[in-house]
């Protein structure tokens, strides 16, 4: 691979398709700082990473660079959720209120565990406005959130909780186990898989955090149904949904502190991809079993007209489903093509970890200059492409990728 555009790490041969779509992500298509790892049948086939990590200082993109992973911090935070489920002490189809009694109000009283984790509990945003700095303190957040009037009946329809998603799945694992999220994350999970993945990441890490470049479109450029709502509608889901978070700075010493289940996680490439090794049946450990992770990522939910995000969506337990939306007029940054049955997440910007189990497959990718759109951008759906394409699947019309 061409030095040119710093890429260094590992990859088998027969990968070598993947490995020039990574450079060509910085050669074309303005990548600026990225990791990429991807394990088959438990064994890891590619570790990359390369180019800049914070263009103020010119530091180098290493090996050990972490970054905000926004949404991809959902997949971690349903994990361990699951990992009370498989143990028992957590029940998908009980009311919420037989863990979490002060949310029974308010039109919320029948919410069920899994429409926390499946994005139907209707409480996708804040109605009122919530103060500054309210959502770094975690009893403040559930609070509120236990007082919410829902957007809409819970179990009707579902729309993505894109913040609150943190804390209403965060709060049963905290109710359930006793420790905070971050906690039993990192003591339950991250600690015996030796991920380097973080939900709540302490002080020493900092140095190690590549700051992300927000994107930025281009002037004239048009905007998305979900965009058009967000800035011209104050009073909509849309717009709610991402300002009224209390001046909230995810990317910051204080966001990437708080243990903030469902957009705050810190990790890499290969920090997300060993945490999924837990779902493989190559790896040897016992956390989930395989009814377990087949339950994952059966489609809990789908709609073609999902209440926040204003798209067609697909969800399992906690996760992202294949989601095919180019038919769209900005379909190709609001799609995540993988497999038939597989699942995980993507985050803001375009990070993405997802386990598809008919290939025994864990893809990971992360960066620091973000994308537009909802979903993937053209980065990191160019890689999952090659990766499918060098283990000879191809694409079909119903929008996965077959064997």
């Amino acid at each position: 691979m061409s030095a040119d555009f710093a890429v260094d790490g590992t990859f088998d041969p027969e990968f070598g398709g993947v490995a020039d779509a990574f450079s060509q992500n910085f050669e074309s298509r303005g990548e600026v700082g990225a990791s990429l790892c991807v394990y088959k049948d438990g064994e890891c086939l590619a570790d990359l990473w390369g180019g800049t990590a914070d263009l103020k200082t010119g530091t180098p993109w290493t090996k050990d660079t972490v970054s905000i992973v926004f949404s991809c911090t959902k997949a971690a935070t349903a994990l361990c959720a699951h990992l009370l489920v498989q143990r028992g002490q957590l029940n998908l189809n009980a009311p919420v209120a037989d863990y979490w009694p002060e949310y029974a109000c308010n039109g919320k009283e029948d919410t069920t565990v899994l429409m926390m984790l499946n994005h139907s509990a209707g409480v996708a945003s804040f109605h009122d406005a919530v103060e500054p700095g309210a959502l770094l303190d975690w009893d403040k957040a559930v609070s509120l959130l236990a007082n919410e009037t829902p957007w809409w009946e819970p179990g009707t329809r579902n729309g993505y909780h894109a913040l609150t998603f943190g804390w209403t799945v965060g709060e049963l694992v905290r109710r359930v186990s006793g420790k905070s999220l971050g906690d039993f994350f990192r003591e339950e999970l991250a600690e015996p898989m030796g991920t380097d993945f973080w939900i709540g990441l302490p002080e020493e890490h900092e140095p190690r955090v590549a700051p992300m470049i927000p994107f930025k479109p281009e002037p004239g450029a048009p905007l998305s149904p979900f965009t058009q709502k967000m800035l011209t509608d104050p009073e909509s889901l849309q717009h709610k949904s991402f300002f009224n978070n209390g001046a909230l700075q995810i990317d910051s010493r204080d966001g990437r502190a708080a243990h903030l289940g469902g957009a705050g996680g810190a990790s890499n490439a290969r920090g997300m991809a060993q945490l999924f090794l837990a779902l493989s049946p190559s790896h040897p450990s016992d956390f989930y079993s395989n009814a377990r992770v087949g339950a994952m990522g059966y489609v809990s939910t789908a709609t073609r007209d999902d209440a926040t995000l204003m798209i067609p969506t697909r969800f399992g337990q906690g996760f992202m489903c294949s989601m095919d939306n180019r038919h769209l007029r900005h379909g190709h940054d609001s799609s995540f093509i993988i497999g038939r049955n597989a699942f995980g997440h993507v985050g803001m910007g375009g990070s993405c970890v997802f386990f598809d189990p008919d290939a025994d497959l864990i893809f990971a990718y992360s960066m620091n200059r973000m994308g537009g759109g909802i979903l993937l951008n053209p980065r990191g759906q160019s890689l999952i492409d090659a990766t499918y394409e060098a283990l000879g699947y191809s694409s079909n019309a119903a929008g996965y990728w077959m064997y």
